[in-house]
């Protein structure tokens, strides 16, 4: 009995060689071949030359009226012209590298050419010659290779549709189709490949965005019920007097924002199950007292709990600002990394086993074989993106039912948010704490460095200290960018005696780079040179200017952190972003960055700007790789595929319902998803 997953091979013309080909192209089955969409369509009607503009792609009717010559360049260039009269309008046509287009033309013959209109030289560079009995007024253009020719992509769908088109049943539930007017899945492949109009092809593209993102989004749910499956033991029976007494000795006010986030991650614990939640919010939001309440609330259940973070200075720094936030409270901490001394370990090791230890604070050392807890409750993450998958489950799994909160400080837009991290749970800290002045970004071209430097100079006077960032460590040969050691030498020479200069680049070691910020804290040096080393660091509260030089050559989500880096004091601070960007594209991130201080408003704009593949410094594993949807351009398809497979998911017999057979059906044979 045939069906869709049948291999290409059954189609006639398909052998061996040919197969290979189209797997290569990521044609393996009928169905890979029904879905494999055009990248384009050709308008093949006749145009009127008089309208067309400049550039445009035409077809056009015409008599050849001189006889046509090929021109060779080397072995495989050729060029074939000729002079083509279409009404009474001469018009020259040349086609480049196809020679033997000119067995199709003669002297005086009608003919129909297809290409692309030059108005100031009365030309068309033709791409191909089309036959007087054409049908198709609009033509399917497929992305192929040197195997694989468009004739044969068109001429095997028409087979297979021929063939298998009465099996392409709906999978979206009808309700959801007369919801938002979308074709049947059957008239969706036809309009894409064979479509009469514009229109038609279209409407059937939005039917199959949504169906894509649809499909995902349903297999997220799936994966995120079956993560969370009812577990008595990872629920947090909190004290609620004791985090309203933690709340009322801080000496600030919660943000609404930071009230509402710690809201939905108390209320997550409560649950018997295990919390798996992502908090996002800017560098200085106040994510840091949200997860104290969070660890607070799983120590008052008597459970420990145990904070991440990527460096063994910033993991130091949390250590230290627990301890001053839990001083009122019974908090034992322990600090473990790999600098923890094997005295120091062999004592705490112990105590972290037979929970005396309550809190642990600390870097990868957490997960290692020799660190046993008594009752781990919760894991904090912090900053996230700079552990893996299974770093971030290792430490996950030192508990038998763990409750896991993420944290970034590297805004998502919402378009990665709902796909990359659609398993988890998200809540986003959208306000800065009261009295926190916003950063004043500016953006100047090399020529005004001078400028800026005096500015720094000011600041420096008035004792503040400065942050200078450059995107290389030594001077490139490839690239002509300013260099960390170059600045560095330059700033010494500008600067000292009277101000102290300090380097930090990647290339040094743990402890160095440790060291330089541990320096520059201390104020032992006032000016800090530096590559995206600092992009997650301490605070240094007196550091109130940025210097970014060759700022076009970071993303603006990466910028965005960086600038974070400063304004933690309560004294006005600055960030000047130095770039010559060289294109419309490098001016409008400039702009954006200068004109705005929302990280998630930039990031989302960097999306657009970039592309999905490069968001936050480093590549996004984890973004799913669409056929025809765009999770950037196609945001609001994207969102409410996103919102209906949330409302199905909620019922537990969802698949039981008659509409929702085939959805059930597919996603049992087409559960191959994998997300962090």
């Amino acid at each position: 009995m045939s069906s869709l997953s049948d291999p290409v091979s059954v189609l006639k013309g398909v052998g061996q060689r040919r197969q290979i080909a189209l797997n290569k192209l990521g044609i393996d089955t009928i169905n890979d071949l029904l879905t494999y969409f055009p990248r384009r369509y050709d308008d093949l009607s006749l145009k009127d030359l008089s309208t067309a503009l400049d550039g445009e792609r035409v077809t056009v009717k015409g008599i050849v009226i001189t006889a046509p010559t090929v021109v060779f360049f080397g072995r495989k260039r050729s060029r074939l012209s000729f002079r083509l009269k279409i009404n009474d309008d001469i018009y020259n046509v040349t086609f480049f590298n196809q020679p033997w287009l000119k067995r199709q033309l003669s002297l005086e013959s009608e003919v129909i050419v297809f290409g692309t209109f030059n108005q100031s030289r009365n030309q068309i560079q033709g791409m191909k010659i089309l036959s007087q009995d054409q049908n198709d007024a609009y033509d399917s253009i497929y992305p192929v290779n040197k195997e694989v020719k468009q004739a044969t992509i068109k001429h095997l769908i028409k087979l297979a549709f021929e063939a298998y088109g009465g099996q392409l049943v709906d999978i979206v539930p009808t309700s959801l189709r007369k919801k938002y007017r979308l074709e049947s899945f059957h008239d969706t492949i036809q309009n894409i490949h064979f479509p009469e109009s514009p229109i038609a092809a279209k409407k059937a593209f939005r039917t199959a965005k949504f169906m894509e993102f649809f499909l995902f989004a349903m297999k997220i749910q799936i994966l995120k019920v079956t993560r969370r499956q009812e577990d008595p033991q990872a629920q947090i029976k909190y004290n609620p007097q004791l985090i309203q007494s933690f709340k009322d000795q801080l000496s600030f006010q919660l943000t609404d924002s930071q009230n509402k986030v710690s809201h939905e991650i108390l209320t997550d614990l409560q649950q018997p199950l295990a919390m798996n939640r992502l908090l996002q919010g800017d560098v200085g939001s106040g994510k840091t007292v949200v997860s104290a309440i969070a660890i607070l609330a799983t120590i008052s259940a008597h459970k420990q709990a145990a904070i991440m973070a990527p460096t063994e200075i910033l993991a130091e720094q949390h250590a230290n600002n627990f301890a001053k936030m839990f001083a009122k409270f019974n908090v034992n901490i322990a600090l473990l990394t790999g600098d923890t001394s094997a005295v120091a370990r062999r004592a705490m090791l112990p105590r972290i086993k037979d929970g005396e230890v309550n809190l642990i604070v600390g870097t990868h050392a957490l997960f290692q074989d020799q660190v046993t807890y008594d009752n781990l409750g919760l894991a904090v993450i912090d900053e996230q993106h700079r552990f893996g998958v299974h770093q971030r489950q290792a430490l996950r799994k030192k508990g038998t039912s763990t409750n896991m909160l993420a944290m970034t400080a590297t805004p998502i837009p919402r378009t990665l948010a709902i796909t990359m991290y659609g398993d988890m749970d998200v809540s986003i800290i959208n306000e800065l704490p009261k009295g926190r002045k916003p950063i004043k970004t500016s953006w100047i071209t090399s020529a005004k460095t001078e400028a800026a430097i005096r500015f720094v100079k000011k600041q420096l006077q008035s004792g503040n200290q400065i942050y200078v960032v450059t995107p290389l460590i030594e001077e490139s040969e490839a690239v002509d960018m300013k260099n960390a050691v170059a600045i560095y030498e330059r700033f010494k020479a500008i600067f000292e005696p009277n101000f102290s200069v300090g380097l930090l680049h990647g290339r040094m070691s743990n402890d160095e780079k440790d060291q330089a910020m541990v320096d520059f804290k201390n104020n032992q040096f006032q000016v800090l040179v530096a590559t995206t080393v600092i992009e997650v660091g301490v605070d240094v509260a007196n550091a109130n200017t940025m210097l970014i030089f060759d700022a076009d050559h970071f993303g603006l989500a990466q910028l965005h952190q960086l600038r974070g880096r400063v304004g933690r004091g309560s004294t006005q601070s600055y960030c000047i972003l130095i770039a010559d960007p060289k294109n419309e594209i490098g001016k409008k991130r400039m702009k954006a960055i200068a004109s705005s201080t929302d990280g998630f408003f930039l990031s989302q704009k960097d999306l657009e700007l970039r592309g999905q593949g490069d968001i936050t410094g480093l590549k996004q594993s984890g973004m799913p790789d669409f056929k025809v949807a765009d999770p950037v351009g196609d945001l609001n398809i994207l969102t409410v595929a996103n919102q209906e497979a949330r409302e199905i998911a909620i019922d537990r017999n969802w698949q039981k319902k008659p509409e929702n057979v085939q959805l059930a059906q597919y996603l049992k044979f087409n559960q191959t998803i994998t997300t962090d």
